[in-house]
């Protein structure tokens, strides 16, 4: 197993992006995954690296990055030491973030026998999982979606959060992280690009759109983000499959940080039904 920690992805005019990838130089063909981390979320949060690991081993190349308005640096990637970018963050940034990645790939993987270009499954968590059916939506390099304890709806968790009158006076509201005790702020602009590209960020219209083999998995002892949005998400396309990890919380029963040798009996569910997923065949 061959593992690449923080790699850097330059732009010209945008902030970099930190990228790590799991593979076997052994097997050739590999499908290449790419997973999206949620809202106040990293790449190396959690089990995170041991699922990677885990899926890779599976016979899969994957990839995992953090959005480069998360809040992370380059030389800090885990919590969130630059507030400042993490209140500058909103939908469409990630989008934006989520295809130059898939650019990387394309430049990276020209004539690579390790991977099969033309197998890119998409997963997403949580508002991870918004930003996947987005993009799977609309970008016809992707051959596949899962989502993790997904949201199936933007608008909800953006316009009618707060005073919309005082986030505009003031220009920023606040959400405490229960976990770090920051005061992580939310700029106004968050709600003007939201309402800009309304249709676009329409979770409900992607979804229908989507005409590619789609695999949702939530718990059924979610919090955070209920059940309801995953049965959500499948009605909206029958032709989707839906895995329900009974007793998994939000992250699967797992936590940050995660000092276990090995992920949880959830958690591990997860990963066979994405292994599973990834491996069979397309027609």
């Amino acid at each position: 197993m061959t593992i690449e920690k923080n790699i850097i992805l330059n732009r010209t005019g945008k902030k970099p992006i930190l990228i790590d990838t799991f593979y076997s130089e052994e097997k050739t063909n590999q499908p290449i995954i790419i997973f999206c981390h949620g809202y106040k979320g990293f790449k190396d949060w959690g089990a995170w690296d041991l699922m990677a690991k885990k899926i890779a081993e599976a016979g899969n190349y994957f990839i995992k990055f953090n959005f480069s308005h998360n809040g992370g640096t380059m030389e800090n990637p885990i919590d969130f030491p630059d507030l400042e970018a993490f209140g500058n963050n909103n939908y469409t940034k990630e989008l934006d973030d989520l295809n130059d990645i898939f650019g990387w790939v394309q430049d990276r993987f020209i004539d690579n026998s390790l991977v099969d270009i033309n197998q890119i499954c998409l997963v997403g968590h949580s508002r991870g999982g918004g930003i996947a059916i987005l993009k799977a939506s609309e970008d016809i390099r992707i051959t596949k979606l899962i989502t993790l304890a997904s949201v199936c709806s933007f608008g909800k968790r953006t316009s009618t959060v707060g005073d919309l009158e005082a986030w505009k006076k003031t220009g920023v509201k606040y959400v405490l992280n229960g976990r770090t005790k920051q005061k992580m702020p939310h700029y106004y602009q968050f709600y003007e690009d939201f309402i800009a590209n309304e249709e676009r960020l329409n979770i409900e219209l992607a979804v229908k759109r989507l005409n590619i083999p789609y695999l949702i998995i939530h718990g059924d002892n979610d919090t955070s983000i209920l059940i309801d949005e995953a049965k959500q998400l499948q009605q909206w396309n029958p032709k989707s499959q839906l895995e329900i990890i009974e007793g998994a919380n939000h992250v699967f029963n797992t936590k940050h940080p995660w000092e276990k040798e090995n992920i949880s009996a959830e958690l591990e569910t997860v990963v066979s039904h994405i292994s599973m997923f990834t491996n069979l065949q397309l027609f």
